[in-house]
């Protein structure tokens, strides 16, 4: 290890722009691992943060960068159950795009044999998010309807495989034609252009009028007053982005009358505590099906991390179907 490793830093200034800046060596606590990075990803949350928007939670790097993969190089004198060379992969509240990244060691998972770097930083962010938010927050069960807007998103692509893995039926939205085919590829039973029609109406019709029992939303505002209106009794909305804004008005006598649950959910924030206990409910649930072929990562292109403007210019033009990986050489 040197004095220094590099990351991307945003310029501030109007540009925003990423710039590689040398700086300390991550210190590595009693309990953490300090991880070479080899690869992360493209958040959205990374766009937001980037102008300004969202900022990370006390505490946390200031680095972007929400997930990673790589090879462990140093330990805190606390970890017990870690070695050096081992290839592991984490979500993180941040420090992503940079050489290096100190991580607690409950947060990490074995990346499996056969898998790439970039493969496994495709997973924690996406998959973490669809896990706890349909089978934690949502209690999903088999045969019951879920609605997943931006299904070609890379929670999306999770979310459509764990639901289907789960026996749930799973009907998307997206806004071209490749999307929704390859949504369907993935396990979806229906798939909605949510530019060329009504989702709500095909949504009826595709139930019979009988409604939806869950709907995992990145879009808020917009779509609020319609995805109340699609809930059957007791049924969960669960709202992870505020794509289409954060203020709207609801007709509370819609939510007592069919007794809805909406569910208001964030990952990055939350405690170190909480983040442990999902990662070992996440190693125990999840993991073993991506091991038997189950579950796969879905990734649309890898760029280079000096590259990062332009790949997150290509996610913020919705191109991409799944996740936008970058690899840290």
């Amino acid at each position: 290890m040197g004095d220094a490793v590099r990351a991307l830093h945003v310029q501030n200034d109007s540009s925003h722009s990423l710039v590689f800046v040398d700086q300390p060596d991550p210190i590595c606590g009693r309990d953490e691992a300090l991880i070479k990075v080899r690869a992360t990803a493209v958040n959205r949350a990374d766009l937001l943060q980037r102008r300004g928007l969202y900022p990370p939670p006390p505490g946390a790097s200031e680095v972007l960068g929400l997930e990673a993969a790589g090879e462990i190089i140093a330990l805190g004198p606390g970890v017990t159950d870690w070695r050096p060379g081992e290839r592991v992969f984490c979500l993180l509240a941040g420090g992503g795009y940079a050489e290096q990244v100190a991580v607690h060691q409950d947060l990490l998972l074995r990346i499996p044999q056969a898998w790439s770097f970039e493969q496994a930083a495709a997973v924690p962010e996406a998959f973490y998010t669809a896990f706890v938010n349909l089978f934690v927050e949502a209690r999903l069960q088999g045969r019951e309807f879920l609605l997943v807007h931006a299904g070609g998103s890379g929670v999306g692509t999770a979310a459509i495989q764990m639901a289907r893995l789960a026996g749930a039926l799973v009907i998307i939205t997206a806004g071209t034609e490749e999307k929704l085919e390859e949504c369907r590829f993935l396990g979806a039973n229906h798939a909605i252009n949510y530019k060329q029609e009504d989702f709500a109406v095909t949504v009826r019709k595709l139930t019979n009028d009988s409604g939806l029992d869950v709907i995992l939303d990145c879009v808020g505002a917009a779509y609020l007053e319609k995805n109340l209106s699609l809930l059957r009794t007791r049924g969960r909305l669960v709202l992870i982005g505020l794509m289409g804004g954060g203020k709207a008005e609801v007709d509370l006598a819609v939510l007592m009358r069919k007794r809805l649950r909406v569910i208001g959910s964030v990952l990055r924030s939350r405690p170190l505590s909480e983040k442990i206990a999902l990662t070992h409910l996440f190693r125990k649930k999840v993991l073993p099906q991506f091991e038997n072929g189950n579950l796969h990562p879905v990734i649309d292109k890898v760029f280079p991390l000096a590259e990062a403007e332009q790949a997150h210019a290509y996610v913020a033009s919705n191109q991409n179907f799944g996740k936008v990986v970058l690899k840290v050489e």
